[in-house]
């Protein structure tokens, strides 16, 4: 089976930011409450930061599940690793995902200005000063087969997008307006001309949607 580029779990107000005004260390998500977006996933049984038993099932926890299925390597963009813009000050900082993060993969992480790899835990953080192609070639490579995900943040996304590089895409677009911030869309259906969608509500209140490709 071929490999596929995928966006999972990706979280969006209804108003399509993924993260709002003045992010830092402190505030990750800006003046975005991140309760109010990630709320749905972390009530589930497999959310994968949970470290006590219980949880729903059902349709998220079906989804929370599929974040990590069959998913080799990651890319993600310099913001989504820490808040520091850039060149880096010193390498003792070393992101935010703590001495475990939750991509057990290697992780490859876009930025104008490279440093040494860093693992923590069973997941290995590379720097890249490249294109989403380029990336994508170092994904696929470091996967073993598997799928590589596209975890964001938002400008790393629609990087991807543009360069018509995502195979499927899922983002969950909870009940919440954040009226400013880092946006994928002001209307999902802007990408129907090359994405077939399905809107899917769940009792959580968020409503999947689910994208593949045409």
């Amino acid at each position: 089976m071929a490999q596929s580029v995928r966006v999972q779990n990706f979280n969006l107000s209804s108003d399509g930011y993924g993260a709002g005004v003045g992010q830092s260390l402190d505030r990750p998500f800006g003046h975005a409450d991140p309760s109010a977006l990630f709320s749905w996933a972390g009530a589930t049984a497999h959310w994968v930061n949970r470290t006590d038993p219980g949880g729903s099932y059902g349709l998220d926890d079906y989804l929370t599940r599929d974040f990590a299925n069959n998913i080799g390597a990651e890319i993600m963009g310099r913001n989504k690793f820490g808040p520091q813009r850039g060149p880096w000050e010193n390498y003792d900082w070393e992101g935010w995902w703590g001495d475990e993060p939750p991509f057990h993969t290697p992780v490859f992480v876009l930025t104008h200005h490279v440093r040494p790899s860093i693992t923590r835990g069973e997941t290995t953080f590379h720097f890249l000063d490249a294109s989403p192609k380029e990336a994508l070639a170092q994904g696929f490579a470091a996967a073993d087969g598997k799928d590589v995900r596209i975890g964001g943040g938002v400008a790393t996304v629609r990087a991807f997008l543009e360069a018509d590089l995502i195979d499927q895409m899922h983002c969950a677009v909870s009940p919440v307006e954040l009226g400013g911030g880092e946006r994928l869309w002001t209307d999902p259906a802007e990408l129907t001309d090359r994405f077939h969608l399905e809107r899917i509500p769940s009792p959580s209140g968020v409503v999947h949607h689910l994208f593949w490709r045409r």
